[in-house]
């Protein structure tokens, strides 16, 4: 079950998959900053292709988790949640996630706590060349939580991904449908993370009711970004 608002006519069809979005193509936010790149990108241990866990138990364990034990996230795990939900999987800089278009307007952010060889702090994701780029040295989970109307699970998970996106890319090409598609894409992109949570032995839970503006402002996103989901990862209690 996820954690949202009342749907809007244009995402009520999406509850049936259960998922749900708070994002639209509306006005840019108004960030504190642009994005800076103060520090070189974390490389991320390559990413896996084979697992022990057929996707069909996956399919049967998934549910939503809110309770997450006091213990880290290895560095590979956080790795290869990120490239399930967005990474490359293809010469021709293809994705694992469905792309209208390929026009790609998603932007994935990695607000790290305890993720073991990887300082705490914000993190955007770099889907060519699977790498990290910090962007800020505080630990924003407790201000995420405060932003996503007092979800304590937010704050208490070991890492949290924030899905957001920028929907101009898709809207060159498709104009009026591009909401529909965007929205659509971050669905396909949430459930190959949760599902490859699964598959690691651990738990998310998606969250759509928060404060978009200051959810824009915590992660200082660009003008025309819009944040989507919030998906906190960790081990289950």
């Amino acid at each position: 079950m996820i954690e949202a608002l009342a749907l809007s006519p244009l995402f009520a069809g999406l509850a049936v998959a259960g998922l749900v979005l708070t994002g639209t193509a509306g006005p840019a936010f108004a960030p504190e900053a642009e994005v800076p790149a103060t520090r070189a990108p974390v490389a991320l241990p390559e990413p896996r292709a084979t697992g022990a866990l057929p996707l069909e138990k996956a399919l049967a364990d998934r549910h939503s988790v809110r309770d997450f034990a006091r213990a880290p996230l290895a560095l590979d795990e956080a790795g290869q949640l990120l490239w399930a939900a967005q990474g490359v999987n293809r010469k021709d800089g293809g994705r694992t996630a469905p792309s209208a278009g390929a026009t790609y307007p998603l932007e994935l952010w990695l607000l790290a706590g305890e993720v073991t060889g990887l300082p705490a702090g914000l993190y955007r994701y770099l889907p060519d060349g699977h790498r990290l780029q910090p962007v800020d040295a505080r630990d924003r989970r407790s201000d995420l939580a405060a932003a996503a109307r007092g979800q304590a699970w937010v704050a208490t998970a070991p890492a949290v991904v924030v899905f957001a996106a920028v929907p101009a890319r898709t809207a060159a090409r498709y104009a009026g449908r591009s909401d529909r598609y965007v929205a659509i894409e971050v669905g396909h992109a949430a459930e190959n993370l949760f599902l490859q949570a699964v598959a690691l032995g651990l738990g998310s839970v998606p969250v759509g009711a928060f404060a978009d503006a200051e959810v824009a402002r915590l992660l200082a996103l660009p003008a025309g970004e819009v944040p989507y989901l919030i998906a906190p990862v960790g081990r289950p209690k």
